[in-house]
């Protein structure tokens, strides 16, 4: 069975990297993650972890630049509820400045915890190191407020770019930590390539790959 359409009433719009804007980033992305296994690993206390949050993905958005394309969903009040964040083809690894300041990111997110930095860094490294070389799509970040999760905005955000992938041809990769998500990637063309363990009792990551229909 293939992924569901776009929710009717909601439209996909390409978000403007400003201060305003990434704030509504930041509050969907800690809503979304706050009860995350990987990121309650890395931040036990639920007040820390929500601080860590907002203050992570804040800045790794707005590290992309125009590197990268960062859609999102609104509903019709305006109220941001989805958004996905993609590096583009050809643009990872980002360069120095952007990842000193994704880096910059995640130490403040968990300076409150050293022992997280050291893990979290472990998990930025593994990622990094079994990340394709070719041009593709990367799925940096996919985030639903609860409260609009299973109504298609996924798709949705997720759709405007594979558009684009099977016309182009490129491939499209992503990370996840959560095994259910397996099954909901699948249901977009991604296939499994590998488990992560970078961190000894930390829970494992997960990397996929999408091919181009037609290929």
């Amino acid at each position: 069975m293939g992924a569901p359409g776009p929710p009717a009433g909601l439209a996909v719009e390409t978000l403007v990297s400003n201060a305003g804007t990434l704030d509504e980033v930041a509050v969907v992305a800690t809503e979304a993650f706050v009860d995350d296994p990987f990121f309650c690993f890395l931040s036990p206390n639920v007040r820390l972890r929500r601080r860590g949050l907002a203050i992570y993905w804040r800045g790794a958005v707005a590290a992309l630049g125009e590197r990268g394309l960062v859609l999102g969903v609104r509903r019709d009040d305006g109220r941001l509820v989805g958004v996905a964040a993609f590096v583009r083809p050809g643009c990872y690894p980002l360069p120095a400045r952007s990842q000193v300041r994704q880096a910059g990111s995640a130490f403040r997110a968990l300076v409150a915890r050293p022992a997280a930095i050291v893990a979290g860094s472990r998990y930025l490294l593994a990622i990094d190191k079994v990340h394709p070389h070719e041009p593709l799509w990367y799925l940096e970040m996919l985030v639903v407020e609860p409260s609009a999760q299973r109504g298609g905005v996924g798709a949705a955000l997720q759709d405007h770019v594979y558009e684009m992938a099977d016309a182009e041809q490129v491939p499209s990769y992503l990370e996840t930590q959560k095994e259910d998500n397996l099954v909901y990637y699948r249901r977009f063309g991604y296939e499994t390539v590998e488990q992560l363990h970078p961190v000894k009792n930390g829970p494992p990551l997960w990397t996929m790959r999408r091919e181009p229909k037609g290929r």
